[in-house]
């Protein structure tokens, strides 16, 4: 099975999801044969403030013209959006929901739950890192995370790496991304060595084996940390053998409900070098 139905996240408030997020979104369901649905949330401002502040900044009509705000930027992405998709023949639609900021990134795990994947631009705003680590261990489907910014590939697809370290997260990003590797050009595994124990526990030949099977053929590939942070070790990686997608697994446990990401996680999650398909 591939991947048929893809949730694109917009963002409304504080800043709009930006036209070169948009048109990579449609890109990625034009070159799965997909269709997309846009969920546009709009952010619930809470009132806060006393009769002082409210008669000297007028509080509630500032809350009411960000809430206003954040309406219009949740419509005009959304027709961007159908625009964007009508130009490279994806079936889409849009839904909407609202909410308070906190509570955006449990709203947007459980429409993820009906489709296949869920697609997050991410940029400067924190908001959109945060939604991406509640779709990638909340919402039991792998999530695709990408630059904001990056301009939209014609062939995202076309070659693929895949971040392998033996790993029960490794495992399932694999398995989760199987349609996306079967129909890809050039399919690399790298594993990065003297950064972490288990990757040598057993070869990524085994790997390779399994990819077989599916009729996938693989190059495999050693990369030395050699001091880099493990993020930036696959980022240069990508970058050097021209990769439009990384297939990883995504490491985090919970602590006094906080959730806490592992390093390698947190750097792709929060700056992608290039889209990133995650999975826990």
């Amino acid at each position: 099975m591939g991947f048929k139905d893809l949730l694109f996240a917009l963002n409304s408030y504080p800043e709009p999801t930006p036209a070169s997020a948009i048109d990579q979104a449609t890109g990625f369901a034009a070159a799965l044969g997909a269709s997309a649905t846009a969920l546009a949330v709009h952010v619930e401002l809470p009132h806060v403030g006393n009769v002082l502040a409210n008669s000297l900044l007028d509080l509630p009509g500032m809350v009411a013209a960000e809430r206003g705000k954040s309406e219009a930027d949740a419509r005009a992405t959304i027709a961007a959006f159908e625009e964007a998709a009508r130009r490279a023949g994806v079936t889409a639609r849009h839904v909407t929901d609202s909410g308070q900021r906190s509570q955006l990134g449990a709203l947007v795990s459980e429409h993820a739950r009906t489709h296949d994947l869920t697609m997050i631009a991410i940029g400067e705003e924190t908001g959109q890192q945060q939604i991406a680590e509640s779709v990638i261990f909340g919402s039991g489907r792998p999530a695709l995370v990408f630059p904001e910014a990056r301009a939209r590939d014609a062939t995202p697809f076309a070659a693929v790496g895949i971040a392998w370290d033996f790993s029960r997260p490794a495992a399932r990003a694999v398995a989760d991304a199987l349609p996306i590797l079967a129909s890809a050009g050039t399919v690399r595994i790298v594993t990065v060595t003297d950064e972490k124990a288990i990757a040598a526990r057993r070869p990524p030949a085994d790997l390779a084996r399994h990819l077989a099977c599916h009729g996938i053929e693989a190059v495999i590939d050693a990369e030395p940390a050699a001091g880099r942070p493990i993020g930036q070790v696959l980022g240069d990686y990508a970058a050097t053998h021209g990769l439009g997608l990384l297939v990883m697994g995504a490491y985090g446990h919970s602590r006094m409900r906080d959730f806490i990401l592992g390093g390698a996680t947190r750097t792709i999650v929060s700056r992608p070098p290039l889209p990133v398909l995650l999975s826990h």
